[in-house]
């Protein structure tokens, strides 16, 4: 699915992410009442990896940026474009959910961003997790202070348990979750909000 249908999916699990609009037109400009900067993506289920291809247009100010950014990304792609408003500042985090040949689904967490690359800081729990499987979730990473208010970061680590037992719930409840890629998930302080996500369904 696209990235709006997987937010939309998402969203009806409690899970918040940013606010956004799509843009089938350049017509539709004309009804984007978001708040600025935005951010513009191409909206395809076959374009994975968006930032590689030239599929993101960062820090749109107005609507005559807006205009630029569906032109290049439409003209490029010929696609619908998403815009969402962007979010900054906080902890990037990722989640994850595969499917094991011996176990079936299991859900990953770590730390996101540059962090996934550098450290390979994950753990893996099999669904479905309860609430002190989540929070062993959090225990298990190397990078662990950070969640702790390492040199003044901090972050809800009581949302980060809510967004995982959210995200377990949702695999099992609709039973056809091949895979789920959310990264980065950005925790504050006060919230966790999930920027970008990728979902694989398997017909049931």
């Amino acid at each position: 699915m696209n990235e709006y249908e997987a937010k939309q999916m998402l969203k009806e699990y409690g899970i918040k992410v940013p606010n956004s609009f799509v843009a089938n037109c350049e017509e539709d400009i004309e009804n984007l009442n978001l708040k600025y900067p935005l951010v513009a993506k191409v909206l395809s289920e076959k374009i994975l990896h968006k930032s590689d291809v030239g599929g993101v247009i960062l820090n749109i100010r107005d609507k005559e940026d807006a205009r630029h950014a569906f032109k290049k990304i439409h003209g490029k792609f010929n696609t619908p474009v998403l815009f969402e408003e962007m979010v900054s500042g906080g902890v990037e985090l990722i989640i994850g959910v595969l499917n094991d040949a011996s176990f079936g689904p299991a859900i990953m967490f770590g730390l996101g961003g540059i962090f996934t690359e550098v450290y390979k800081d994950v753990t893996f729990r099999v669904i479905p997790i309860k609430e002190r499987d989540a929070w062993g979730m959090l225990e298990d990473i190397k990078g662990r202070k950070i969640l702790e208010g390492y040199r003044g970061i901090n972050v809800n680590k009581e949302k980060i348990v809510e967004l995982l037992l959210s995200v377990s719930r949702l695999v099992e409840e609709r039973g056809n979750i091949e895979g789920m890629d959310l990264n980065p998930v950005l925790a504050t302080p006060h919230d966790v909000i999930v920027l970008d996500t990728k979902i694989i369904e398997t017909s049931r």
